[in-house]
């Protein structure tokens, strides 16, 4: 459904949320550099953790000291970072007391960096010897600036399954909100001195947010704006590509592997979307993980159409990306993220006829599973 609705993204650690809870707001997108000309993919996530429980130091969950005397975590982090040769993530933290966020819209602080739904600016740095010295940062060295406008163009809503009222009874272990599938940036990024110009009509940008009380496993994504029809050979520039899911649990109940996907093509939206079980979805996705290149699949369909993606990134173009859950754990260890991804996908009415054949480039990709429920390198059906 393309729908916008700005009340998704507000800030939503309330209730018992605020002492076990995350919200994060996370933007990934293309850009040039300077000199060079040549892409880089870059995100740039603000991410906050269990607020009522904030100290005057930012609490890291998996600091040993932390651990010993059974500290949750408690801060805001600025993960940021860039992926494709030599991918990097950088996290800086700041004490929940040093941020503030409007409750009736997106406008949130963090020490001197902001946040709202058209403009964002921010710093990162962590030193070689603090990456090292310091293993509950989950990070790497480096050092990243930002100012951004941004312009959310298409959005993806889930549905009532993030309305206000599941909101307010936390009915889900993991809600989401993409406000922005198709995103054009512009602006300018510097990372360890080398600038990088953001370009809109190129900057194959992508703006969503998720907040509960902790994480899903199996946990996949897959969001691309690039994409170009292979019978025409047109640009697609009015459409985006969303998918995101995994295995949602509902008032403390798993439910089976399922996926949120919306494909706006050309101004129609395709939806294949569990909640709606009237449209009778069915989905089916699986990922693997290979020597060279990782690979991601989804078949769906619904009463009308039906959808095939094929999907690979470089793994050394990915990085495995670090988070702990508000209870301090940290239970993602094989949590693959990357930006570079390419593929194709299948369009069709529900009795096969091709709507559209269509590459797809420039794609946020995703997959993680917990340890206790990894398959090794199996594309599970």
């Amino acid at each position: 459904m393309n729908k916008s609705d700005l009340k998704r993204d507000h800030y939503m650690l309330k209730g018992p949320l605020a002492k076990q809870g995350y919200d994060w707001w996370w933007h990934s997108l293309t850009a040039y550099n300077k000199e060079t000309g040549e892409p880089r993919p870059f995100f740039i996530e603000y991410f906050v953790c269990n607020p009522d429980l904030a100290e005057d130091e930012p609490t890291l969950g998996q600091d040993p000291k932390n651990i010993e005397e059974g500290k949750k975590p408690s801060y805001c982090m600025l993960k940021v970072g860039a992926w494709g040769k030599d991918p990097k993530q950088i996290h800086n933290f700041y004490s929940m007391k040093d941020f503030e966020c409007a409750s009736d819209k997106l406008d949130l602080k963090v020490g001197e960096y902001s946040l709202t739904e058209t403009h964002m600016t921010g710093y990162c740095k962590v030193t070689e010897e603090e990456a090292r010295e310091h293993p509950e940062y989950m990070c790497d060295a480096g050092e990243m600036k930002w100012d951004l406008d941004i312009d959310k163009q298409i959005a993806f809503n889930v549905g009532y399954g993030a309305n206000s009222f599941f909101r307010k009874l936390n009915a889900f272990e993991m809600f989401w909100h993409a406000e922005g599938i198709k995103t054009q940036y512009k602006g300018t990024i510097e990372m360890d001195g080398v600038e990088y110009e953001v370009i809109p009509e190129k900057s194959f940008g992508y703006a969503d947010k998720n907040w509960g009380g902790d994480f899903t496993s199996p946990w996949l994504w897959i969001s691309s704006s690039n994409l170009r029809s292979l019978i025409t050979g047109k640009k697609l520039n009015n459409s985006a590509f969303e998918a995101g899911g995994g295995k949602p649990k509902a008032f403390g109940i798993s439910l089976p592997r399922k996926l949120l996907i919306g494909f706006y093509y050309e101004g129609k939206m395709y939806e294949y979307n569990f909640a709606r079980f009237w449209n009778n979805v069915h989905v089916d996705f699986g990922f693997k993980e290979g020597e060279e290149l990782n690979e991601w699949f989804i078949n769906c369909s619904n009463w009308n159409s039906k959808l095939e993606l094929k999907l690979y990134c470089k793994r050394d173009e990915m990085l495995l990306f670090n988070y702990e859950a508000p209870t301090g754990k940290k239970l993602h260890t094989r949590l693959w993220n990357g930006g570079n991804g390419y593929g194709e996908i299948k369009l069709m009415k529900k009795d096969g006829t091709l709507i559209d054949h269509i590459k797809i480039e420039n794609a946020g990709c995703e997959y993680g599973e917990y340890d206790d429920d990894r398959t090794h390198n199996v594309i599970d059906k």
